[in-house]
């Protein structure tokens, strides 16, 4: 091991993990886990769905990229001139997958065994990438047939019907696949550019948690990586207003039961600023409508809303948002009961015992992602691109107030800038 080892501590915790900075430009982030049989590991790059119009040191102007390609890229980055990652792995025994999200990809695995193999592998087919007209051509007709398939799935279409009601410019509104005729302008030369560019071990991290030897993680790093170039990349920023689109939208699909997304839009900050406020964020919405609340029980009594009923913060680089879900045979009813719990919070401030059971509840999250193989894993590469320490969202939630909730409230929301998505049959 050649670099330097920077150990990361948690006083709180007790816990700690180390980062390690290779010679490459890759940033590894391990943290060894007494007491498990499994390691999870994680290999990404801060690129993801809302990244269509970028400019480098290439071009020297901003060029716009089809909506969907990341997602396209990360279906053909499996795939090599004589087998496929998933073979590969079939030797291991590893349980491997990959997402795309809205501002990231990933590629992972688990394992309880053959964890130098499996991370070789890893490393291997994330920087070797394999596009031909062929395989391109052959991939639209099947990631075509999966966008269809989510424009019948009715949790896919009341999630991004909200988004389309609550942002105007955002390309967080577009779907993550993209459209049948974006992905149609897809080449193989176009999915190297856009490797080439988003794909540099600069804009990259790997993650590691679990039962494993980080000299085996240096080894492999050491083996496989070749130094990258350097990296300069421009993201377009869109000058997105604080109003949203429209307050309603309402769509019929074959449900049995009318589905509805709510969502309050927030005003974005940096990545690290959205990233650390969405921890009092969700404290705020469980002190709103979680279960231990007068709103909830009451929605719950009158047969308004079900079990089916939940909240979140989503949040990214570019956008924030707290959303509620659920199904109810009168979402407006409870649409409006939400708007106005939102606004008596906002005025009188959140009693005492409801925000000693919202924040316990989010603090009690933070501490078990921390007690969790993936959950470290996972916290680690959530929290690399925006430049946050993992721990700083286990210290904002013990380090919150009622004061210190509402005046990020009061800051970032406002109660007529919100809308409500309904699938009804």
């Amino acid at each position: 091991m050649t670099g330097e080892l920077i150990k990361i501590e948690s006083k709180r915790l007790g816990d700690c993990y180390y980062k390690y900075e290779h010679k490459s430009g890759l940033t590894i982030l391990m943290a060894p886990m007494k007491g498990f049989n499994t390691a999870y590991t994680m290999f990404g790059t801060a690129y993801g769905s809302i990244d269509t119009c970028i400019k480098t040191a290439e071009n020297g102007e901003f060029i716009k990229l089809p909506e969907g390609i990341a997602h396209y890229l990360e279906h053909k980055l499996f795939e090599s001139e004589e087998c496929s990652a998933f073979e590969r792995y079939a030797k291991t025994g590893a349980n491997a997958n990959a997402f795309t999200a809205f501002d990231r990809t990933a590629y992972l695995f688990a394992c309880s065994d053959k964890f130098k193999e499996s991370i070789e592998i890893l490393l291997d087919f994330v920087t070797h990438p394999y596009f031909t007209p062929e395989t391109v051509a052959k991939e639209q007709g099947i990631i075509g047939q999966e966008i269809r398939m989510y424009d019948d799935s009715a949790d896919w279409k009341v999630l991004f019907n909200l988004l389309g009601a609550l942002y105007h410019k955002n390309p967080v509104k577009i779907d993550i696949a993209g459209t049948v005729e974006s992905i149609a302008e897809i080449t193989a030369d176009l999915l190297y550019d856009c490797y080439n560019t988003f794909y540099n071990l600069h804009n990259m991290v790997l993650t590691v948690a679990g039962n494993f030897d980080m000299e085996d993680v240096i080894k492999a790093a050491d083996k496989i990586l070749e130094p990258a170039k350097d990296f300069y990349l421009e993201r377009a920023v869109c000058d997105e207003p604080d109003s949203v689109v429209e307050n309603y939208v309402e769509q019929h699909l074959p449900v049995s039961v009318p589905m509805f997304n709510i969502g309050f839009k927030g005003k974005t900050g940096t990545e690290a600023e959205n990233f650390i406020g969405s921890v009092l964020d969700e404290i705020f919405v469980g002190a709103l409508c979680d279960d231990y609340t007068k709103v909830y029980r009451e929605l719950y009594d009158e047969g308004l809303i079900n079990a089916t009923f939940g909240s979140e913060v989503f949040c990214g680089r570019d956008y924030i948002s707290v959303l509620i879900s659920g199904e109810s045979r009168e979402p407006e009813k409870v649409y409006a009961r939400l708007k106005k719990e939102f606004e008596h919070l906002v005025e009188h401030g959140i009693p005492e015992d409801i925000f000693a059971c919202a924040q316990k509840t989010v603090y009690g999250h933070y501490m078990r992602s921390c007690d969790r193989v993936t959950g470290v894993a996972t916290s680690l590469f959530n929290c690399h691109f925006p430049g946050v320490d993992m721990y700083e969202l286990l210290e904002a939630a013990a380090n919150a107030t009622p004061e210190k909730v509402i005046e990020r409230i009061k800051t970032t929301y406002y109660a007529e800038n919100s809308a409500l998505s309904v699938i009804k049959p």
